[in-house]
């Protein structure tokens, strides 16, 4: 990947064309929960993930309103996304699982989409620890969440995926 700031952050839209897709595709391709709820990443650097989601009917509640499984899965992926990371997560041998979230809904958003920004605040041999804010358009924030994750030795799918390996991570 080619555009990455001397800090080693990686901006997604600074990337050509083919690499966009090729992020995008990895995040949705054995996820369709990722796909219907249009998480992009925006960002990546050596500590942390900035996801997008759009603000659309397929994450909206029975009352017409965000809902508040739809952030909690943008906080997920996008703190899963800063712990690989951000810790000493080896792909292809391990597994990260989330062991914990708390998420403190705090405001609706305005516009039409909505940005997870998460940080990796310790890590340690097994459990890493992440703070994420959503955010909307404004800057005004929707939510906040503390939220841990495990590794764990590689673990194998509960039921077989077409065109998934062991080796594919659990984001």
């Amino acid at each position: 990947m080619a555009a990455q700031d001397p800090s080693g952050t990686i901006r997604i839209a600074e990337l050509p064309p083919d690499e966009q897709r090729l992020v995008r595709s990895t995040l949705r391709h054995a996820t369709p929960l990722h796909d219907l709820l249009g998480l992009e990443i925006v960002e990546i650097g050596a500590r942390h993930a900035v996801l997008s989601m759009p603000v659309r009917e397929e994450a909206f509640n029975s009352t017409g309103n965000l809902h508040g499984g739809a952030i909690a899965t943008l906080i997920d992926v996008a703190a899963g996304t800063a712990a690989a990371r951000g810790s000493g997560f080896e792909h292809g041998r391990q597994s990260l699982v989330t062991a914990d979230l708390h998420v403190r809904y705090l405001g609706r958003p305005h516009g039409e989409e909505v940005f997870a920004r998460a940080e990796v605040l310790k890590t340690g041999r097994q459990l890493v620890i992440v703070e994420c804010r959503v955010t909307d358009a404004e800057d005004r924030i929707i939510a906040a969440a503390d939220f841990s994750m495990m590794i764990v030795p590689l673990r194998r799918p509960l039921r077989p995926v077409a065109n998934a390996k062991d080796t594919d991570p659990d984001l």
